[in-house]
């Protein structure tokens, strides 16, 4: 790549990573991701993958991005969240009595970190929001993980974590801005709708023969791997 391929800033989206550490970091590759661009991820770091999952490293990788790159929450990770914190609010005895948590991330976090960077972890997800807006090159996006909003009418927690079916919602977005989300897996491809105002880019990660799919919003560019 040529350094005046380089000038311009680039601002890039993905979703749901699904522990996926090695697929995370062949996507910053093929994007060529440099100090100089922002990464948003629209939630679920954590939980579903299976193969070669790997959440402590993918998770360090974040943050070593840091303020290049912004998390939203998501389902998954408000689950971990939650799970973490309860566990830690138990005594110790009652900890083995406790359901075991659905996904393989709690387990492999508890085996590389402390007690208390767990619970620094769980207070971090929770911090993280759950809608952000943009404005890039005169236009406006608004992030989310699952569904997107007006600025000025905020809807209940799981709205923007689970969302919900809405086929008035997919086929309009919200007037006057670009929504992108993740949560529904789009079957290995970027899905816009046809006003080109709504995307959903959560390309099945999680799944053993899914993808992982980056959307750049200068170019409208899509990335694989």
């Amino acid at each position: 790549m040529n350094w005046w391929e380089r000038i311009t800033l680039k601002t890039y989206v993905m979703s749901d990573i699904h522990n996926n550490y090695m697929l995370f970091k062949k996507m910053l590759h093929a994007i060529h991701f440099s100090k100089e661009d922002r990464l948003f991820v629209l939630g679920d770091i954590f939980d579903r993958s299976n193969h070669n999952p790997n959440p402590v490293d993918l998770y360090f990788q974040v943050l070593s991005l840091g303020e290049r790159c912004i998390v939203i929450r998501g389902n998954h990770d408000q689950w971990l969240a939650e799970y973490i914190l309860d566990y830690f609010s138990l005594p110790e005895r009652k900890r083995r009595k406790i359901e075991p948590y659905r996904y393989n991330s709690f387990e492999l976090l508890r085996d590389r970190l402390t007690p208390i960077d767990l619970q620094n972890l769980a207070k971090d997800i929770m911090q993280w929001p759950l809608q952000l807006q943009v404005e890039i090159n005169e236009e406006r996006y608004l992030l989310s993980h699952a569904m997107t909003s007006l600025p000025d009418e905020l809807q209940l927690q799981d709205y923007y974590l689970a969302g919900i079916q809405d086929e008035v919602y997919l086929e309009r977005g919200i007037p006057g801005y670009i929504s992108i989300c993740g949560h529904s897996c789009t079957g290995g491809r970027i899905w816009k709708n046809r006003k080109g105002n709504l995307y959903a880019i959560d390309c099945g990660c999680g799944f053993r023969d899914g993808k992982l799919g980056c959307l750049c919003l200068e170019t409208k560019e899509e990335f694989y791997v």
